[in-house]
């Protein structure tokens, strides 16, 4: 989820944070005009996936707080990087089978391990750490 919001003045943070949780949001980046780099850090250790702000208290320049690549490509296999691929085309685990001769369940296995290295889950993530780190175009 992407919540865009003007401006996160002193404490704002907390107050967003605790916003979030009580609706269930729990993978959410934060789109701000202007926010603190305070702001931006307890946002973070909130739980929340990323922060950007076009102006920090600090400087005009772009405040990008995000989390650090995770991991290089040579983690996964080949195999594993063609399923990741398709998943980002938008196919399902059937359609995945399909194509490379897998069943369903072969797929949701190869999904299983990939989220394990990856570190997370949830499709979309596992999507956009691949095209982070360049694993797929």
């Amino acid at each position: 989820m992407c919540v865009v919001v003007t401006q996160i003045s002193d404490g704002e943070g907390d107050q967003l944070v605790r916003a979030l949780r009580r609706r269930g949001a729990h993978r959410v980046v934060v789109l701000a005009r202007r926010a603190g780099r305070e702001e931006l850090r307890t946002l973070l250790s909130g739980g929340l996936r990323g922060g950007v702000a076009s102006t920090t208290e600090t400087s005009a320049a772009p405040a990008r707080v995000a989390p650090a690549p995770v991991q290089p490509a040579a983690d996964l296999s080949a195999r594993e990087l063609s399923v990741l691929a398709r998943v980002a085309e938008g196919r399902t685990n059937r359609l995945i089978g399909e194509e490379l001769g897998l069943s369903a369940l072969t797929v949701k296995s190869h999904l299983a391990r990939i989220s394990r290295k990856l570190g997370t889950g949830d499709r979309a993530e596992l999507v956009a750490i691949a095209i982070r780190n360049r694993m797929i175009d």
